[in-house]
């Protein structure tokens, strides 16, 4: 769509009561009919652009860069702290896993300690760098795939698409390593304060909400950096990110209630279920993930005011596809996703 017609549409006195929002600077100015539409039409999108299957693609590439991504954490972490302790602060975040899944992640880490003691320091750099290095595999189809709900074109090259894995992967395990942190120290202070056992509920509770709140902005990072397209400004990335948070902790609890009370895993596929039962997780995590991808690019297009940071621009001159189109555009058809440069 060009400039003229989005001119036309933010003209349009009209726009505002058959699309809810449409002239909103920020995402708190969308009334729940607004909400209602991106709602329905990310969901759409989510179906048209088949997302149930490319998170499925990308929870393989997950699962096979989990290994070396919990070899960097604990890499970097361990230079501060004994792996043993490292492990057992990682497995503290995998009591949202079903209980095969975790057992599988947990020898994992044993063996990864167990190699530690033994002298993993020793090339600590050549062991971060090739971990890192295997670890963005999977960031970089996660960059694809959000790529995707955002109908963008991928125009950037091998190198700096790489480059832009390797920086989020990057940021992603520090990002980790500062929550460990974070997390251990919560106890201690509790401990050191020998606070009462209300308090100490209480201070348990807060450190998942720092867990909660820490990846919700890493989504958000994400959603932000991952699209080939002038980024969005953060407040038009925050919807979708808290969407997937939420979608993650209800899909997370609900499967692993289901996996450890219902599930016949271990019968049906014996000791390669806590392998089966891990991917299913994965495969579950990025829905919710790419879901939130669709909602934040559909909320960009409920509006005609300019999403993209910096100087406001007219639609069409605004080099994001959902940012240059307005609520009454159609959905650029597959193959057509074009934008001024």
């Amino acid at each position: 769509m060009n400039a003229s017609t989005g001119g036309r549409a933010g003209r349009d006195g009209g726009l505002d009561e058959q699309y809810p929002g449409a002239h909103a600077g920020r995402p708190q100015e969308v009334p729940a009919r607004g909400w209602f539409q991106i709602a329905r039409r990310g969901w759409k999108e989510f179906q048209a652009d088949q997302m149930m299957l490319i998170a499925a693609g990308v929870a393989f590439y997950a699962f096979l860069s989990l290994v070396p991504s919990i070899v960097a954490a604990m890499l970097v972490y361990g230079l501060v702290t004994e792996p043993a302790q490292v492990q057992s602060q990682i497995q503290s975040f995998a009591d949202v896993l079903p209980a095969s899944a975790r057992d599988l992640l947990n020898e994992q880490m044993t063996s990864l300690a167990s190699a530690n003691d033994r002298g993993l320091g020793i090339g600590l750099v050549v062991s971060l760098l090739l971990a890192l290095w295997s670890a963005s595999g999977g960031t970089g189809n996660l960059i694809t795939a959000v790529n995707t709900a955002y109908d963008e074109e991928e125009t950037r090259g091998f190198v700096k698409r790489k480059a832009l894995a390797l920086v989020l992967t990057l940021g992603a395990i520090l990002v980790f390593v500062v929550t460990l942190a974070l997390v251990a120290v919560f106890p201690a202070v509790a401990n050191a304060l020998d606070l009462p056992t209300p308090l100490r509920v209480g201070v348990e509770a807060l450190r998942w909400v720092v867990v909660l709140a820490v990846i919700g902005m890493s989504l958000a990072v994400l959603y932000r950096a991952a699209p080939d397209r002038d980024s969005p400004k953060m407040r038009w990335v925050s919807v979708g990110a808290t969407v997937a948070v939420l979608l993650w902790i209800f899909a997370s609890v609900v499967f692993s209630l289901y996996v450890n009370n219902f599930g016949s895993y271990g019968k049906t596929y014996g000791s390669l279920a806590g392998v089966v039962v891990l991917l299913l997780w994965l495969w579950l995590s990025l829905v919710a993930v790419l879901l939130g991808a669709e909602i934040n690019a559909e909320s960009e297009k409920q509006t005609v005011q300019d999403t993209t940071r910096g100087p406001d621009r007219p639609m069409g001159e605004r080099d994001a596809v959902k940012a240059d189109l307005g609520p009454a555009d159609p959905e650029p058809a597959d193959g057509g996703r074009t934008r001024s440069r």
